[in-house]
């Protein structure tokens, strides 16, 4: 046997041994086919490194070889993850943002409300706009053709709409957007990741791209935050200490529409409730930073929670205590979006941005709707 990526693979004799011995040797009724089903839930997420990663660091807290397991498929983007939720066979949860959720509800699945479910809400990931070094700002690419590969087709449109710069958006996947772009087909590519994650074919070589700011207005602030790229993250596509700004969306974990009392419901049941209990332990170093982000108890208003996690966290979770002093708590608040503005040199935010932003750190903190 050898290990590889965590997973166990077994060579052939040992193989053969092991499933005869499995079959012929067992007394019991269950075929093996029952026994590799018995607590499986399948779930689908993003395609990109930090994705894949938190979905082993999950599976190997989930599976324990007997009751339970969770089998990860990735998914071919925010609206695709959506309706593999919805409409296949067999995907019990995908790992969907924010943004696509609420967009599909208002245009193209107007029930889609009484459908879906959501878990949790999990970690924000970062919108990436990838360019040559002489693109400097996102004005520089009215007018031209930008690749919006997975879910960018939701996050770099609407960022782009809300700061009225109109672009020639392309849809291509993730190698041949980029494939495009080195050859100066098109002018940019964004795409949407937990950082830090790069294409694979950038992962040696930047090729002269750099990431362009995505500016932050109060237009944004109702369904985005701010956030940065580092020279920690990508020390080859950020210059400096000052980082790049750009936006982030939340990620949400949703359910399919699952009967009561069926065996698919009671597996995804039991997987709430050995994720909640054990997220603690996603949260170790070990495991992806992504995972500290999480907090379960955030509500997404106008959603219905899982009924399994809802009755979980009306078990487990004791509200916490405001702080103190609320005004000097919204003041340092204030002081470091000023000094993070200052060291970037970006445009200060006004103070109704600031309240803004306070208002929606306190709901997340607290598991209010955001």
């Amino acid at each position: 046997m050898q290990r590889v990526n965590g997973l166990r693979i077994f060579h052939g004799a040992a193989v053969a041994l092991m499933l005869g011995s499995a079959w012929l040797g067992s007394a019991r009724a269950e075929s093996l086919a029952d026994h590799a089903n018995r607590g499986l839930v399948e779930l689908v997420t993003g395609g990109d490194a930090a994705s894949i990663a938190m979905a082993q660091d999950l599976a190997s807290v989930i599976d324990d070889g007997e009751t339970r397991r969770l089998l990860p498929v990735i998914g071919r983007g925010a609206i695709e993850n959506l309706v593999d939720v919805k409409l296949l066979h067999g995907i019990d949860l995908g790992v969907v943002q924010l943004d696509a959720l609420e967009s599909a509800r208002d245009t193209t699945m107007p029930h889609l409300d009484g459908s879906i479910t959501y878990v949790a809400k999990l970690h924000n990931e970062e919108l990436h706009i990838l360019a040559p070094a002489e693109t400097k700002q996102l004005a520089d690419l009215a007018g031209k053709n930008v690749e919006l590969v997975g879910g960018a087709k939701i996050t770099a449109a609407a960022a782009f709409d809300l700061l009225h710069i109109r672009i020639q958006p392309v849809f291509d996947e993730e190698a041949v957007a980029l494939a495009k772009l080195k050859s100066g087909d098109v002018a940019a590519m964004a795409y949407v990741a937990a950082k830090p994650s790069l294409p694979r074919e950038l992962q040696r070589d930047a090729g002269g791209l750099h990431f362009v700011p995505v500016p932050f207005n109060q237009a944004m602030a109702s369904r985005y935050v701010p956030a940065q790229l580092t020279s920690d993250d990508y020390p080859d596509l950020v210059g400096g200490s000052a980082g790049v700004d750009t936006i982030a969306v939340g990620m949400v974990l949703v359910a399919a529409n699952l009967t009561p009392k069926t065996e698919r419901y009671q597996n995804v049941a039991n997987f709430v409730d050995t994720f909640f209990t054990d997220l603690p332990r996603l949260q170790e170093q070990t495991h992806h930073p992504k995972w500290r982000e999480v907090n379960v108890a955030a509500d997404l208003q106008g959603w219905r929670r899982f009924p399994p996690a809802d009755a979980w966290l009306k078990r487990n979770v004791v509200a916490a205590a405001p702080p103190v002093d609320q005004q000097e708590l919204r003041d340092i608040f204030a002081r470091f979006l000023d000094e993070r503005a200052k060291a970037a040199g970006s445009q200060t935010l006004t103070a109704e941005q600031k309240d803004q932003l306070f208002d929606q750190f306190q709901r997340w903190q607290h598991g209010k709707p955001h």
